[in-house]
């Protein structure tokens, strides 16, 4: 039997929902295979804005560094989006989060469920069989470096800055799931025109030797932009620097049909982070009607990766795999033909999951 700690944290908008949907999964699996889970809770984002005006209150810090794992939901506010010269802001509480918890590697899953081939806009026969696994390095890159204004403000400048060790420690965790999978991966940069972009290719090149068994490939991100649409199948593992990763798997998530099917851990040497890759969603915030598949299948990672339960987490995808065989769909994955009464809320696309655990 497991016994874990795991801090519940919904951040803004519709985080909230989701993680409601991710919490009522894991409290299945204890019951089903005899675990023992308990959950504290936390606020982060603008919730904590509003409460103590810190986007990541000390109390959060600390009810993290003492929990198992983290599930998160989403951070993120219009008022800010709209607001450029706000000097404090919900999205400042996630890239301290990810610096004081050393989580510096972002894992995002695209796997494509065979009955969603129909949600995305590229050819089924283009996506089928796609299963991409991307390495996006956290707490590096453009947005840890030094910024600022200069020339009365009307000149802004972000240093992009990595460090050999950074790129050393992501490129082990890619390649050593390269080993598990394909024993194919990719490495993305622009190292025709940026310096860090060659530190990074000459480091990943170093790795490589250390894994001879991987196929290895460097592809530029512009290029990669276009082939990752082309040709999906071709990639297995990819790993790449923090704001070409932010980009591309975004980009990515049109393969899974919607950002809505797309889970993600952030992890390091400590404690993990499970998160849909979606956003706040504030227009759609308290409608019921939010896609919850992304936390569930987070709350599943959080299974396999910091339990080492990977019986439990594959009854998780199981379960989803059965709930879109049986035709249900949140609105987002609906398509054209998709009848009205297979289309279900939040709750109830949760409570399909469930039944089938």
């Amino acid at each position: 039997m497991a016994e874990k700690h795991i801090l519940i944290v919904p951040g803004d908008g519709i985080g909230q929902e989701v993680t409601t949907a991710g919490k009522n999964v894991l409290d299945k699996i204890a019951e089903k295979f005899g675990h023992r889970f308990t959950y504290d809770a936390a606020l982060m984002g603008h919730a904590a804005i509003e409460a103590t005006g810190n986007p990541l209150p000390d109390e959060t810090l600390a009810k993290m560094r003492a929990s198992d794992a983290v599930l998160f939901g989403a951070v993120g506010h219009p008022k800010y989006d709209n607001d450029p010269t706000a000097k404090v802001r919900p999205e400042q509480g996630l890239l301290k989060m990810r610096k004081e918890l050393g989580l510096y590697a972002n894992l995002r899953p695209i796997k494509l469920f065979d009955d969603l081939l129909g949600a995305s806009s590229i050819k089924p026969e283009i996506l089928r069989g796609s299963d991409i696994l991307f390495f996006r390095e956290l707490t590096g890159d453009i947005y840890f470096g030094e910024k600022g204004r200069k020339d009365n403000g009307d000149t802004a400048y972000d240093l992009a800055q990595y460090s050999r060790y950074e790129v050393d420690r992501i490129a082990r965790k890619a390649f050593d799931a390269a080993r598990a999978r394909k024993k194919k991966l990719c490495s993305v940069d622009k190292a025709n025109v940026l310096e860090t972009s060659r530190l990074w290719r000459e480091v990943v090149q170093q790795v490589a030797t250390e894994y001879p068994d991987i196929q290895v490939e460097h592809q530029f991100v512009d290029s990669m932009a276009m082939m990752l649409i082309k040709d999906p199948r071709r990639y297995d593992v990819v790993v790449t620097a923090n704001l070409f990763g932010d980009i591309l798997t975004d980009e990515a998530s049109q393969i899974a049909g919607s950002m809505g099917m797309l889970a993600s851990a952030s992890i390091g040497d400590g404690t993990g982070v499970y998160e849909p890759i979606h956003g706040s969603a504030h227009d759609i915030t308290g409608k019921g009607v939010a896609n919850p598949l992304a936390s569930i299948l987070s709350a599943a990672l959080m299974l396999e990766i910091s339990f080492n339960l990977k019986p439990e987490a594959e009854a998780v995808v199981r379960a989803v795999d059965e709930v879109l065989k049986a035709g249900w769909r949140t609105r987002d994955i609906a398509g054209p033909d998709t009848p009205p009464e297979k289309i279900l809320g939040t709750e109830k696309m949760g409570a399909e999951v469930l039944r089938r655990i």
